[in-house]
């Protein structure tokens, strides 16, 4: 099983692991979401009255695994079954625009597409109607998976079977992959489903939550003993290397056949959507272990990857840089991950905050010494819209700017600082003399600048408004300012200086 690896170990394991090849197997998801606002309740029923602002389709199910493990920076083929219907081309169309996926599906006429649609208002799901036959794969379409298994199999360096019990994962083809990929020298690591895991025997690892877990063993799974004791069950029973059970907020539990229980506590982080945590948790632990990491930092990794992606809402992929500075921040007892992005993980992130109907506020400044002006003003920006971007001054455009004796704090600091808010939602930094550039990178909804900008030329003022945003000034804190601290600062050591000569 080996030891878990220490920071600075797991940077380095990180940026280690290549671009390996995961095969991913299982069933096949659309996920479809419908994004609006709630005002009223129906007249008809006591039922709110959703209005539609926009939908948009995401890859879902074992597909998402396989999306996350893209995401992690592997490869990744895609094997299950879809309908010959209209939702059976959604998917496909986002499979092909997906880098780095291989869509190797049966395609069965006179069988549904596997579809979700969830309503969501202000990041809540109201209601999911799912759309399936789950009944066994007829003979036809399970040869023709298997088949499609053979070839994934063949180029990948592990194997993930991604179970929704929606037809795939029978007990004869489980067992048939399963034999493939020990042939092929492959580990094969198990996202299980139901209570009956005699199927998944001779996988190398399950990946049960805790609930699952005790479904599956029938042992009480509330505390460490118990998970411990159905672990090590599951282990003896299917002949796994370990079983790694999830478990929420208390992180990750990796029970081996032989050796002591390795728990992971989760980093605590706000949660906003539980939805695909659990394909995230695979996805990098596959990633890992397809590039040869051991299982105990394999799983630590994978811990830290889900624990990013419930402070997300929907089923979003999480990046490998995005995992790298969770490892630094939790290393650092300062939780800014996710916040201090660059240009194009800026333009990134916003895609997906669009997506979900979030208003997009802008504005930029030095920063030099945080102080009771800035706080209110990005309180202010708050007050504008959902997502708070902060883009701060280079130190040469400081320079450039206050001259030579500024900035104070370097522009790392100052971004640490920014990122430590809770208004703000993201920080980025530019070098230029003005933003314009980058304000149309990220085209925000609303431009704020301080009150004292009023009348003035302000930079991407126009562009802001020439796609319907808005231009916004913000009242100032009278009196409060870095030049007026530093010169407080300077009087007071003169004044020290003075009386003890």
């Amino acid at each position: 099983m080996g030891k878990p690896a220490a920071y600075p170990d797991l940077i380095d394991t990180v940026d280690s692991l290549g671009r390996p090849e995961v095969a991913v197997i299982g069933d096949l998801i659309l996920d479809h979401y419908v994004i609006g606002g709630v005002e009223r309740i129906s007249p008809e029923a006591p039922i709110p009255v959703l209005h539609v602002k926009h939908e948009h389709d995401r890859l879902g199910g074992a597909a998402n695994v396989a999306a996350n493990v893209i995401s992690m920076g592997g490869k990744a083929s895609l094997v299950g079954a879809l309908g010959k219907d209209e939702p059976g081309e959604r998917f496909t169309s986002l499979a092909d625009k997906t880098p780095g996926l291989t869509l190797l599906p049966a395609q069965i006429a006179g069988r549904p597409t596997v579809l979700k649609t969830r309503m969501v208002s202000q990041n809540q799901q109201m209601l999911r109607v799912d759309r399936e036959n789950n009944t066994p794969l007829d003979g036809h379409a399970a040869a023709t998976i298997l088949k499609h298994a053979q070839r994934a199999i063949k180029s990948a360096k592990a194997v993930v079977l991604s179970d929704y019990a929606k037809g795939v994962l029978t007990r004869e083809a489980t067992q048939a992959f399963i034999k493939l990929a020990r042939d092929a020298g492959c580990r094969v690591i198990v996202d299980p489903k139901g209570r009956d895991y005699s199927k998944y025997r001779g996988a190398a690892a399950v990946t049960p939550n805790r609930s699952e877990a005790e479904a599956a063993t029938g042992i009480d799974c509330r505390t460490m003993e118990g998970v411990e004791k159905a672990g090590r069950e599951l282990a003896a029973s299917l002949g796994l290397e370990a079983a790694v059970i999830t478990l929420s907020a208390d992180g990750v539990a990796v029970v081996p056949r032989r050796g002591p229980l390795t728990h992971f506590p989760a980093q605590a982080r706000s949660v906003y959507d539980v939805t695909g945590a659990g394909d995230t948790f695979i996805a990098c632990f596959a990633v890992c272990v397809a590039a040869g990491v051991d299982f105990l930092t394999a799983a630590r990794l994978a811990n830290q990857a889900a624990s990013l992606k419930v402070a997300r809402f929907g089923a979003v992929a999480i990046t490998r840089e995005e995992l790298r500075r969770a490892i630094v921040s939790a290393h650092e007892g300062f939780d800014h991950v996710g916040k201090v992005v660059g240009h194009a993980e800026l333009a990134k992130a916003l895609e997906r905050h669009r997506a979900h109907g979030e208003k997009i506020v802008f504005t930029n400044g030095c920063f030099d010494l945080l102080h009771q002006g800035h706080v209110t003003y990005l309180n202010f920006c708050r007050g504008q819209g959902d997502i708070v971007v902060v883009a701060v001054n280079s130190d040469e455009s400081v320079r450039r700017l206050k001259g030579p004796s500024r900035p104070l704090n370097n522009v790392e600091a100052r971004a640490r600082v920014l990122a430590a808010l809770a208004d703000v939602a993201y920080v980025t930094t530019f070098d230029d003399d003005t933003p314009e550039h980058l304000i149309r990178t990220v085209g925000p909804d609303v431009l704020v600048k301080g009150a004292d900008w009023e009348g003035k030329d302000v930079a991407g003022a126009r562009f802001v408004e020439s796609r319907g945003g808005r231009v916004v000034f913000a009242p100032l804190v009278q009196g409060v300012s870095t030049t007026n601290l530093i010169a407080k600062a300077n009087d007071r050591g003169s004044s020290r200086r003075a009386r003890t000569q």
